[in-house]
C-alpha cells in the first residue's frame, strides 16, 4: 500500500536528517488524513490506494500552479521549494500512462460502451476514471477523450 511506503519514507528521511523531505512527507500525511476525515461523511473509494493517489495528484497539481505563479512573480526561490515538494510527492505516485497508452485505453472503452459523440463523454470519462484513474492525469485525459469523440 502507498500509505506504508509513505510511512517508511518518513522514517528514513527522519533518520537521514533530511528536513525538507521530512516536511514534505508530513504534508502528504496531513492531506491524506484530511481526506480520510472527509471520506467519513461521503463515500470513500473501495481501494485505499485510489484515495491516496487522488490526494497526491491534487497536491502535485496545486504545487505546479504555485510554481507558475512564483515564476511569473519573480520568486524563483519559492518556485524551487515547490518543485522540491513535487519531486517528493511524485515518488509515491504510480507510473502514469503515456499519451499513446491513454489513447489506446480510451479507444477500448469507447468501443465497449458504444460511445459515438460528445454526448457520451461523461460515460466515457467515468469508465476511464474507474479503470485507470490512479494512472491518469484526468485533465489531460479529458482532452484526449474529446479528441477521440470528435474524430
Amino acid at each position: 500500500m502507498i500509505r506504508d511506503e509513505i510511512k517508511a519514507a518518513l522514517v528514513a528521511a527522519m533518520k537521514g536528517g533530511d528536513k525538507a523531505t521530512t516536511a514534505a512527507i508530513r504534508l502528504i500525511q496531513s492531506e491524506i488524513k484530511n481526506r480520510d476525515i472527509d471520506a467519513r461523511t461521503g463515500g470513500a473509494p473501495a481501494d485505499d490506494d485510489v484515495l491516496v493517489v487522488e490526494v497526491l495528484q491534487k497536491m502535485v497539481k496545486k504545487r505546479r500552479e504555485s510554481i507558475e505563479m512564483y515564476q511569473a512573480g519573480g520568486r524563483p526561490e519559492l518556485a524551487d521549494a515547490e518543485a522540491a515538494e513535487v519531486a517528493v510527492i511524485e515518488r509515491f505516485l504510480p507510473q502514469m500512462l503515456s499519451a499513446d497508452e491513454t489513447r489506446a485505453a480510451i479507444a477500448t472503452i469507447k468501443a465497449e460502451i458504444g460511445a459515438e459523440g460528445m454526448k457520451d463523454m461523461g460515460r466515457l470519462m467515468a469508465e476511464l476514471k474507474a479503470r485507470h484513474g490512479a494512472q491518469l492525469d484526468m485533465s489531460q485525459a479529458s482532452g484526449l477523450v474529446k479528441e477521440a469523440l470528435a474524430g
